[in-house]
C-alpha cells in the first residue's frame, strides 16, 4: 500500500492590510519532502501520525511539502500556485498512490481563488483519479465548500477550541483512512448548514456540551466522525458560515439526517456561545480589582480582536496605551508585532537604554505607535512559544522595559497570537510574578493561562478585525445567513 502525505496551510483574513506570500510561509514553517520534524504543526498532524502508522504497519509512506503560514491577508497569487503545483507535482511523481492524506487549514483565500483547498482537492482528484481515497483533516474556523466535498472521502475537523486536539484528530482521520483503505468501512460525506455566523468556544458552557455529545456519538451506529465547522468570520467567500459534517459508513441518509439535526440545535443556541467581552475601560477597571483581591496569580487579559492568529496585524497599541495612561504597572504583554523595532533593540544589545517607537504601524484602526524610553532586556535571534505538541517560531524577538515602570513588552517578528504561558518565561519574563498578563488571542490561550491565572478576562478594544458580522461589509457572501437577517431559514 502507497500514501502520498502533505500540508498545506494558513488562514486568510480577506479585510487584512497584512499580505501573504511566499516568505510569509518560509517565515512561519516550511519542510521540504521528508523533513518534516517529529513534532506537528497545527495543520500537519497527519504526517507524523502516518509516519508512526507506516513504521507499525509496513505500507510505504511518500512524503510531499509541509509548509504553514501565520494568518494573515489575501495570499499573493504566485504563491499559492507555486506551493500548490510543487505539491502536485510530487503527487504526480509518486504515483501510482492508493490514498492522499492531507493537512489542510481550510480557510485559505488566494487572489484569484476564493476556496484554495477546493482548488487544491480538486486537482489531486484530477491526478489519482474517482477510486483513490483521499482524506484531510482541517481546522474548524474554515470554510466547508461543496468542492472540497466532492473530491475527498474523509473530512474531519478539531474539535476543541482552543484547538488543544489537533494531534489526535489528526490520528482520528489517519485511522478512518487506513480503516478505509483496507476495506473495512465505506465512509460518506454528509453535510448541513447552519445559515450562522458565530463564536464557539468550547472552554465554555454551552458549547462544552454540545462538542462533548459529538464527540460520543463517533463510532456508534455507523457514524464514523462529526465535525462542527464554526467558519471564519473574516473571510469574505460565499461559503463563508457555520456548518455540521458527518462521516457514516456508507449511509448517506443517516448523515444527513443527523447533521440537520446537529445544526438546528446548535442554530437554537445562537447569540449565546460566544465568551463574555468587556470594553477596555471596564475590562482594565476589572483586572486591576482582581490582582489586588488574588495575589500570587497574575490576572490574564485576552486582547480579544486584534490577534494575529485571525490574521490581523497583532501590533495594535489601544490597550497597552491605557494601561501606561493608567499608571497601571506590573504588566507583561504578549506581543506587539514591530520587527523594525526587534531590529533596533538587536543592534543595541541587551541591557542598552533606548528611544523606541513600536506599534501601530499596519493602520490606524489598531492605535498609534508608542513612543517610550526603553532597557532592552532581552534580544534573541529567535524566540519560540508551545502550543500543544507543536513550537511555534516568534522569529527574533526582544523584551522591551518601560522606563520607570515595571511594564515589559515582548515584541517579536513572526506575527503570532499567544497560546501558552512560555511565551513569557522563555524570555526571561516569570509570568506567576506579574499582576497583569495582557495577551493577543481569542480564545487559544486559554488552554495554556487557565491553570495558571487568577482570572482571564476578555476585552473587546475595536481593533480592527471584523468581529460583528451584522455590519461587516461582505461582497461575496450573498444567501441569507444569522445574525445579518434573524431567521435565514
Amino acid at each position: 500500500m502507497r500514501i502520498f502525505t502533505a500540508s498545506f496551510a494558513t488562514e486568510t483574513n480577506t479585510f487584512s492590510p497584512v499580505p501573504t506570500d511566499r516568505a510569509s510561509f518560509e517565515m512561519a514553517f516550511y519542510a521540504a519532502p521528508g523533513e518534516h520534524p517529529e513534532t506537528p504543526t497545527l495543520c500537519s498532524a497527519p504526517m507524523v501520525v502516518l509516519r508512526k502508522r507506516a513504521r507499525e504497519e509496513g505500507f510505504e509512506l511518500i512524503e510531499g511539502s509541509a509548509t504553514w503560514a501565520e494568518p494573515g491577508g489575501l495570499l499573493q497569487r504566485q504563491a499559492y500556485e507555486g506551493l500548490r503545483d510543487e505539491i502536485l507535482g510530487q503527487l504526480r511523481a509518486a504515483m501510482p498512490v492508493d490514498g492522499v492524506i492531507l493537512g489542510l487549514h481550510g480557510a485559505m483565500v488566494a487572489q484569484g481563488y476564493d476556496d484554495c483547498e477546493g482548488d487544491l482537492l480538486e486537482r489531486i482528484r484530477e491526478i489519482v483519479g474517482p477510486g483513490i481515497l483521499i482524506a484531510s483533516e482541517l481546522d474548524p474556523h474554515s470554510h466547508l465548500t461543496a468542492k472540497r466535498v466532492k473530491n475527498a472521502n474523509i473530512l474531519a475537523a478539531f474539535l476543541e477550541f482552543p484547538h488543544t486536539d489537533f494531534y489526535e484528530r489528526g490520528e482520528h482521520v489517519v485511522d478512518l483512512a487506513l480503516r478505509a483503505l483496507k476495506g473495512e468501512i465505506k465512509p460518506v460525506i454528509s453535510t448541513f448548514d447552519c445559515r450562522m455566523i458565530g463564536v464557539y468556544p468550547t472552554s465554555r458552557e454551552p458549547m462544552r456540551s454540545f462538542v462533548d455529545r459529538m464527540q460520543a456519538m463517533q463510532g456508534k451506529d455507523g457514524v464514523l466522525s462529526v465535525s462542527l465547522i464554526h467558519g471564519f468570520m473574516a473571510g469574505d467567500v460565499p461559503e463563508l458560515g457555520t456548518q455540521v459534517m458527518v462521516v457514516t459508513d456508507n449511509d448517506p441518509a443517516k448523515g444527513t439526517k443527523l447533521a440537520e439535526t446537529l445544526g438546528m440545535e446548535l442554530f437554537a443556541l445562537r447569540g449565546t456561545t460566544a465568551m463574555p467581552m468587556l470594553g477596555t475601560e471596564a475590562g482594565l477597571d476589572a483586572a486591576v480589582a482582581l490582582a489586588a483581591k488574588k495575589p500570587g496569580k497574575p490576572v490574564v487579559v485576552a486582547d480579544v480582536w486584534d490577534n494575529p492568529g485571525g490574521g490581523v496585524a497583532g501590533d495594535g497599541t489601544l490597550i497597552l496605551r491605557r494601561i501606561i495612561e493608567r499608571g497601571i504597572d506590573n504588566v507583561a504583554v504578549a506581543t506587539i508585532w514591530d520587527p523594525i523595532a526587534v531590529t533596533f533593540c538587536l543592534a543595541a544589545g541587551e541591557g542598552a537604554q533606548i528611544q523606541l517607537r513600536f506599534g501601530g504601524k499596519a493602520g490606524p484602526d489598531g492605535g498609534a505607535p508608542i513612543d517610550a524610553h526603553v532597557e532592552v532586556v532581552k534580544a534573541v535571534e529567535e524566540g519560540w512559544q508551545s502550543f500543544g505538541k507543536s513550537r511555534v517560531t516568534l522569529g527574533p524577538a526582544a523584551v522591551v522595559r518601560l522606563e520607570g515602570t515595571d511594564i515589559e513588552v515582548i515584541l517579536n517578528t513572526n506575527r503570532t497570537q499567544t497560546f501558552e504561558p512560555d511565551i513569557f518565561s522563555n524570555l526571561g519574563i516569570n509570568p506567576q510574578s506579574k499582576d497583569i498578563l495582557l495577551v493577543k488571542s481569542t480564545n487559544h490561550f486559554h488552554a495554556g493561562f487557565e491553570p495558571v491565572a487568577a482570572e482571564i478576562i476578555y476585552i473587546d478594544a475595536g481593533a480592527p478585525y471584523p468581529s460583528n458580522p451584522k455590519k461587516t461589509n461582505y461582497r461575496k457572501l450573498v444567501r441569507e445567513i444569522w445574525p445579518r437577517v434573524d431567521m435565514p431559514f
